[in-house]
């Protein structure tokens, strides 16, 4: 499918995607990679340019308005109407006019985000602070029991108590109810810990089935190699075959080696000096993320965590990652 605004650029183009009902899956990429316009599409709320979208092996075509009542969006600010928190949560319930316990709905989805309902059921939406009212913004699409929930950056503008209550009523609908979750946030601890599957997304196309490393900046060329100089003075480097438009280059995690032995330099490998400073556990690969500072850029490296143990890599640790100038690929 491709998505563009008017008659400007196009902004989305995904020749072909399948999204699984069951799924977490996890949207990342840089500012301006199309994640938001993705979610949006995804809900039927911005219509596509060309192709075709089906949900559940039909054509969406048509029916856009009957799927909005299974699928339900989120947004990165909260949308409250100027009532009462019951009657946002009961809003859309009674919108779609089916035999709701609807007081029941409307308590449930405020315990499933850490709010107690006999203090908030009657407050005015004014009352709220900002980790409350993306609470009671979830809340309100959690009562749907919807069948599809997309979360368009969920945590961004939350205090960490709420980031921590968001997260877990999120997973409370994949759990129970089998919702299919997908998630577009820069918070990769979280995704790493939760997605069945992950995408990355750059200037509307995808790039990764995982959480690629995407290194923008000024690209250089040197004969047969495009070079990137980090602020430390350190630098990386590709074979490259073009010569011009190059936007940023890409590694996968797993394509990159990490140690806490010193190497020295090599002309056929890229080898790079930085600190650790996160790691996060990737349960079902049994493997563990590590996150690189070097100079101003973030490198993520993906290791077994056996490894990680025995080499005691851990955030503060001094580290040199190294990969192959083949395994950068070139973003135009």
């Amino acid at each position: 499918m491709k998505h563009r605004y008017g008659t400007g650029d196009v902004t989305l183009n995904i020749p072909s995607l399948s999204i699984e009902e069951g799924d977490v899956m996890g949207v990342v990429g840089p500012n301006g990679s199309g994640k938001s316009t993705f979610l949006k599409i995804l809900a039927f709320l911005e219509p596509i340019s060309e192709g075709s979208i089906l949900y559940k092996g039909n054509k969406s075509s048509g029916i856009e308005t009957e799927l909005r009542e299974e699928i339900t969006y989120l947004l990165q600010e909260p949308y409250l109407l100027k009532r009462t928190i019951f009657e946002n949560i009961a809003y859309g319930l009674k919108l779609r006019g089916k035999n709701f316990n609807v007081k029941e709905r409307v308590c449930d989805s405020l315990l499933r985000v850490g709010l107690n309902p006999d203090n908030f059921i009657n407050r005015p939406w004014y009352r709220l602070s900002g980790g409350e009212a993306q609470r009671v913004a979830l809340a309100m699409r959690l009562a749907l029991r919807p069948k599809v929930l997309l979360l368009d950056e969920p945590t961004a503008n939350v205090d960490e108590q709420s980031a921590q209550l968001v997260k877990a009523a999120a997973l409370s609908a994949w759990k129970e109810w089998g919702t299919t979750v997908i998630i577009a946030t820069h918070d990769l601890t979280w995704l790493h810990e939760v997605s069945t599957v992950i995408v990355t997304l750059y200037k509307g196309r995808i790039v990764g089935k995982e959480a690629e490393n995407i290194i923008q900046g000024s690209w250089e060329i040197n004969g047969d190699f495009a070079v990137r100089n980090f602020s430390d003075g350190q630098i990386i480097r590709g074979f490259c075959c073009e010569t011009e438009n190059i936007l940023a280059g890409s590694i996968s995690p797993s394509k990159i080696k990490i140690t806490t032995v010193e190497q020295p330099r090599s002309d056929s490998l890229n080898i790079i000096k930085g600190t650790v400073v996160q790691t996060t556990l990737d349960s079902k690969k049994e493997s563990v993320y590590v996150f690189v500072k070097v100079g101003e850029s973030m490198i993520k490296v993906l290791m077994p965590l056996g490894q990680m143990q025995k080499d005691k890599i851990y955030p503060s640790t001094q580290v040199w990652i190294s990969f192959s100038p083949n395994n950068l690929n070139w973003l135009y």
